[in-house]
């Protein structure tokens, strides 16, 4: 499906059954969350699902939370966390594509947002390069996450 639609949408339950069996290498476990470990999200967090003609791909979280303020001063920004493509798709550009498709989706969804940062591991090299490939800027900012150094990368909207 290399020509596939891609469609960024908010998790609905007819979602779920596919996302509960999404698959995740082993070194990439490490770095984000199951789509199953995020099932019950509170007030201020959306799930947000890449769907490729129609099936779900991807799945990662968007937070309009207090969380945000840990990585950003804009009271307008949202945080995106928990990015993971289905291993049986990858390797076919739906992360960099649903990337891409992501401004247009804030603006459509949620116009008052001015910026998304996300916190990347050191050690995670592939996704410093997609978020780098999709117009994501290293802050300078550093934490330390559970399992190393952590860059914090921000996308103005």
């Amino acid at each position: 499906m290399p020509n596939a639609e891609i469609q960024l949408v908010v998790r609905t339950a007819e979602h779920q059954p596919v996302l509960k069996e999404f698959e995740l290498p082993d070194d990439q476990v490490q770095f984000t969350s199951h789509p199953k470990e995020v099932l019950n999200l509170g007030e201020g967090q959306f799930p947000i699902v890449i769907l490729a003609d129609g099936h779900p791909v991807g799945f990662f979280v968007l937070h309009a939370t207090e969380r945000v303020k840990e990585y950003t001063n804009h009271s307008h920004a949202m945080l995106l966390t928990a990015l993971s493509i289905d291993r049986r798709q990858q390797r076919k550009g739906y992360a960099k594509r649903g990337m891409l498709a992501l401004p247009a989706f804030i603006r459509r969804e949620f116009p008052s947002c001015n910026e998304v940062v996300l916190v990347v591991n050191h050690k995670n090299v592939p996704a410093q390069q997609l978020y780098a490939s999709v117009g994501f800027k290293d802050t300078g900012r550093r934490r330390m996450g559970p399992i190393g150094e952590q860059w914090v990368m921000n996308l103005t909207i």
